[in-house]
């Protein structure tokens, strides 16, 4: 009697682990599920955020509120920061805008710029404007496409 006794409290114990475990099991599985979901939602949201930021530096550009190399810089770094797989192909989608970019991407900014003298100044602010006027026809046509931005 006291095997058939020890082994049913063997297997009430050992069912009860099992028990324990499942539960726990399931929570993770559905705190997991609800993580992801959560996940997916701000992903969408930041790229939601992101298109509509696009298109604000467009419309403020196509309006002449925004000046053509701030915007080059924000749209470019915009679109790289797209949480998505297949990103456009920022280069060859706005060639105008990515070419400008890249002239004035390394122009100093800030409190680098006010260490410069005023030659300096002059001179980076001569050659980020004739790049600008070179570049704004072919930018303006990029930009009005980049108002109705979406994936």
């Amino acid at each position: 009697m006291d095997i058939n006794l020890t082994a049913i409290l063997l297997i009430c114990g050992a069912l009860l682990i099992i028990g324990v475990l499942g539960y726990y099991a399931c929570k993770m599985l559905f705190l997991l599920k609800q993580q992801t979901k959560k996940v997916a939602n701000n992903r969408r949201e930041r790229i939601a955020r992101i298109i509509e930021s696009v298109q604000t530096i467009s419309k403020a550009v196509a309006q002449q509120q925004c000046n053509l190399s701030e915007a080059s810089i924000r749209l470019y770094h915009l679109h790289e920061s797209l949480p998505v797989d297949d990103k456009p192909d920022y280069p060859s989608s706005y060639p105008g805008l990515y070419e400008l970019y890249i002239r004035v991407s390394n122009l100093p900014t800030h409190k680098a710029r006010e260490q410069l003298s005023k030659q300096t100044l002059r001179l980076q602010d001569t050659t980020r404007e004739e790049s600008e006027a070179e570049l704004e026809s072919q930018i303006l046509t990029e930009v009005a496409k980049l108002k109705v931005f979406s994936l």
